[in-house]
C-alpha cells in the first residue's frame, strides 16, 4: 500500500492501490446535480482524474483551477475531472466563485465509493488523499501519482504529459 501523510502525519488509506496497465475501476460519485456519474459515463475519452481532499483549501483549490487551465489545451477528446468529499451543493458554489468552467468536480461524500475504488480514503479524516490518475480510452490506467504528503502539489507537468501521450 501506498504511504502518504497529512500535515506530516502518517495517515492509512483504505481501498485498492491502483496502479499503471490495471483496468481502471468503476466508482459512482455525485455531479453538482445530484446525479450519479460512473467512469462509463466518459467511455471513450481521455480522463485526467484530479484527486483533492476539499476544494476549499488552498493547496486544493489552486490544484483545481491549474487543471481548469490545463483543459483548454488538451482537446475534446479528454475529460478533467476533479474528486472530493465536499457536498456537491459547496463545489457548485466554490466552481461558480472560481469562474471554473473547463471541468467537472464530482462528490464521493455519500459513499466514498471513488476513494475505495482507487485507495484514496483517508480512513482517519473521511477524505480523499491528493492523487491524479490518468485513464485511457479504453479503461485502462496509464498515470499514477499518490502524493505522498498530501498538503503537497501532485507533479502537474507530468500528469499532463501523460494526457498529451495519450491524445
Amino acid at each position: 500500500m501506498v504511504n502518504v501523510t497529512f500535515k506530516n502525519n502518517p495517515i492509512h488509506l483504505e481501498g485498492t492501490e491502483v496502479k499503471v496497465g490495471e483496468r481502471a475501476p468503476d466508482f459512482t460519485v455525485l455531479s453538482n446535480d445530484l446525479q450519479p456519474v460512473t467512469l462509463a459515463d466518459s467511455k471513450g475519452k481521455v480522463r485526467l482524474i484530479s484527486v483533492v481532499p476539499s476544494v476549499d483549501t488552498g493547496v486544493c483549490s489552486l490544484q483545481t483551477k491549474r487543471f481548469n487551465d490545463e483543459a483548454t489545451s488538451l482537446g475534446d477528446d479528454v475529460e478533467v475531472l476533479t474528486i472530493s468529499v465536499d457536498l456537491p451543493f459547496a463545489q457548485a458554489r466554490w466552481k461558480d466563485a472560481e469562474g471554473v468552467e473547463n471541468l467537472n468536480l464530482y462528490s464521493d461524500h455519500k459513499d466514498l465509493s471513488f476513494g475505495t475504488a482507487y485507495g484514496t480514503a483517508i480512513k482517519e479524516l473521511r477524505l480523499l488523499t491528493r492523487s491524479i490518475f490518468v485513464i485511457d480510452r479504453n479503461d485502462n490506467v496509464s498515470y499514477v501519482e499518490y502524493v505522498s504528503e498530501a498538503t503537497d502539489h501532485p507533479d502537474y507537468d507530468a500528469a499532463i504529459k501523460a494526457v498529451k501521450e495519450l491524445n
